[in-house]
């Protein structure tokens, strides 16, 4: 009996019958796992989760959550999921205890099972020491982990979470990771979430998908896609204004050799024992190497060699940099 929680097949999302945004995409996630959507803004991360969480309607293909039709059986899978948008979606005219029972309310949860779940949320978001006070008082880190207690009210057997620590500092998301680790390891809970930045992908993730331009390019643990690249990456630079590729491909063990205005990337394997072999193949033909470095694969440079760019390098659309600039805006500090 299959443990996948949920199954996409071909999953298609088209705007305005001209604008593919998601294209034909299939994945599973399986029971009890943190599965990561990693890609830049505008690549069909969130629109892959709202056709999850049934608020917009495929243009093509399936998929299911926990056996539920996200078409035919949209309220049965809004009964076992649990959502954390991008946005920050609080009621700031009500204290956050307020805000985590209106959520109740929504899902029709008796209000003595809501009151006594409410407490229990805010203890484990550590807000209970400011469950009367305002949502408008709140920082950035504390409104991020007011909307996972949202999240969290109905007892979710599913929760997707869509760019969970967009604007928070490097404090407050390696907090925030710690809450999301603890509902893997104490609740079993099975999570979803979309994220662009690589390295909260590869410290939570138990596998990750790829997705550019709306498409699943690799799918594996942080380990398998690191090892798909098939070596260590060596960056190198020289003194004289040439172009050295050849010569370091004449290298033994070096397998790739990118030339980027000058700065070398050379994928060989046992990059300790390559490197000295290409400074000497280059010292022999008269060229100076000014700067070296020699990294184990990164997400990034997996990104690179799937898409042929560096993920942070790329622009963002001017629709998801508006959304991100009203999110770090009500993530600031007050």
């Amino acid at each position: 009996m299959s443990n996948d929680v949920i199954v996409a097949d071909r999953l298609t999302k088209v705007f305005n019958k001209s604008l593919v945004a998601v294209d034909h995409i299939s994945f599973s996630v399986k029971e009890g796992e943190i599965f990561g959507f990693l890609g830049p803004n505008g690549a069909g991360k969130t629109t892959t989760i709202n056709m999850l969480i049934t608020v917009l309607k495929p243009t093509e293909g399936t998929a299911s959550v926990l056996g539920y039709d996200i078409v035919r059986q949209g309220s049965k899978v809004r009964e076992v999921i649990g959502v954390v948008p991008q946005e920050y979606t609080a009621d700031e005219d009500l204290t956050g205890y307020e805000n985590i029972i209106l959520c109740a309310d929504l899902y029709g949860i008796p209000r003595e099972i809501a009151k006594k779940r409410a407490i229990e949320l805010l203890e484990l978001v550590e807000l209970s020491k400011f469950k009367d006070k305002k949502v408008e008082t709140y920082s950035g880190g504390m409104r991020r982990r007011l909307e996972l207690a949202c999240g969290l009210i109905n007892r979710p057997k599913v929760l997707f979470l869509d760019e969970p620590t967009l604007g928070l500092d490097v404090q407050t998301r390696a907090a925030t990771w710690d809450y999301i680790r603890r509902l893997k390891k104490e609740y079993g809970m099975t999570l979803f979430m979309t994220t662009h930045y690589l390295e909260e992908a590869d410290a939570l993730c138990d596998r990750i998908a790829i997705i550019d331009h709306g498409k699943i390019i690799a799918t594996g643990t942080p380990s398998e896609l690191k090892d798909s690249i098939g070596g260590d990456i060596i960056t190198l630079s020289i003194k004289e204004n040439a172009d050295v590729s050849e010569v370091i491909r004449s290298v033994e063990n070096v397998k790739e050799v990118i030339n980027e205005n000058g700065v070398y990337r050379v994928k060989a394997e046992y990059g300790e024992v390559t490197a000295p072999l290409i400074i000497e193949a280059l010292r022999r033909k008269g060229y100076t190497v000014t700067k070296l470095s020699l990294t184990e694969p990164t997400l990034n440079e997996v990104y690179l060699e799937y898409t042929g760019r560096a993920l942070r390098d790329i622009e963002e659309s001017k629709e998801a940099f508006r959304a991100q600039r009203i999110t770090l805006r009500r993530a600031r500090k007050r």
